[in-house]
């Protein structure tokens, strides 16, 4: 459900396509999923205009349900939307359900009916839910506040439980970072022409939101896949064209100005992500270890712009375990790589450059052309 803040208790003055935009949203690139949801089903609040939008499809069918109000009036075309989103393999759930919802019209489509025990007289709620049996879906009791709430419920025989007597909503928040405007504006004209995957993965290399977001969302349950995706090549083939574009406007309509990342905070994990890229290419390592150079790079200061531990990020993100030692311990093969890279930042002269070039075996000519070289790019960036 839409919430406007940590403490708001209800979802205040907002449109309804507005508050299914946050909320999907949120979901998908603020929280992830994964995180969110595991493996249980998430029953989402669902608009007119959020159910006929094809954001939608950018959700886990299987594991959401979308469940729609009693004052939604069908029409012919939704009808023919729901049996659409069903077919895609979304459940559909029909809230505080009466005979006389203007909903009704919808049981035929509905896998779960929510029956509010508050709004009616006993004998009429017992009528209701003995009706519903002829039904083939799940029915479930909401505002279950009491214990005779409850037990009223079991006796009826209903499948499912909602209620404070069980447990109280709790306001999830998440620290946000965003995309920069000019940047999703290019990749949504560069999708438009077709372009290259190498132009599109050139925008996203610059873009430390972005390509957070990305490879958060691509690897996360809304994907549904059964690998861990490192690269940004791979994301874009993975996810195709048409849906990277709904993801990116997505991303567009719902971003915060006041959540843009630093500049020159930007510049620096730009810096260091081609760094480590370039000095790969120079141990001639191949070129998914160098997309994973790159991406270490760039989530290396992610703790810095989210104000809390690595070890916490890490939860919420899916990374090879190469990446994941890098970045929480300057461990592994990646993390000397990281390590070298951040030496090149301090002006220490026992910063540890020359021990920790040496152990990857890099001399100062190698290293010295790749860090202007890296510095000349991001500079090419415009950053």
């Amino acid at each position: 459900m839409f919430r406007s803040s940590a403490t708001a208790s209800n979802a205040a003055h907002a449109g309804d396509l507005e508050a299914d935009t946050r909320v999907l949203s949120n979901t998908l690139n603020d929280m992830g999923t994964r995180w969110l949801i595991g493996s249980k089903l998430a029953f989402m609040n669902m608009g007119e205009s959020m159910l006929n939008s094809e954001f939608l499809e950018l959700l886990p069918p299987r594991r959401v349900i979308l469940e729609l109000s009693p004052q939604l009036v069908p029409s012919t075309a939704l009808v023919s939307r729901v049996e659409y989103l069903r077919s895609l393999g979304f459940s559909i759930a029909l809230d505080d359900f009466s005979f006389e919802a203007k909903s009704a019209v919808l049981l035929e489509q509905a896998n779960y009916v929510k029956l509010n025990v508050q709004r009616h007289a006993p004998n009429a709620f017992q009528v209701l839910a003995a009706h519903l049996r002829s039904y083939p879906v799940v029915r479930i009791a909401e505002r279950v506040e009491t214990q005779e709430h409850f037990r009223q419920c079991q006796e009826l025989g209903l499948d499912g439980f909602q209620g404070f007597y069980f447990s109280h909503p709790e306001t999830l928040s998440a620290r946000v970072i965003e995309p920069a405007f000019a940047n999703t504006l290019e990749l949504l004209n560069l999708l438009r022409r077709d372009a290259s995957i190498a132009s599109v993965e050139k925008v996203l290399k610059r873009d430390l939101a972005m390509s957070y977001k990305l490879l958060r969302y691509v690897n996360s349950a809304a994907a549904g896949l059964n690998t861990q995706i490192a690269s940004f090549a791979h994301a874009v083939t993975v996810l195709g064209y048409n849906k990277l574009y709904r993801w990116l406007t997505l991303l567009l309509i719902t971003a915060a100005e006041d959540s843009l990342a630093p500049v020159a905070l930007q510049k620096t994990v730009v810096t260091r992500a081609r760094l480590m890229e370039l000095l790969g290419q120079a141990k001639l390592l191949g070129a998914e270890a160098c997309d994973e150079l790159f991406v270490t790079g760039m989530f290396s200061l992610l703790d810095v712009l989210f104000d809390m531990p690595m070890a916490s990020i890490m939860e919420h993100l899916q990374v090879p375990e190469k990446i994941k030692q890098a970045l929480l311990r300057r461990e592994g093969e990646y993390g000397h790589y990281l390590q070298v890279a951040i030496d090149c930042e301090s002006e220490a002269e026992d910063s540890g450059l020359a021990r920790n070039s040496r152990a990857l075996g890099l001399d100062g000519k190698q290293l010295n052309a790749a860090h202007l070289s890296a510095l000349a790019w991001v500079e090419e960036l415009g950053l």
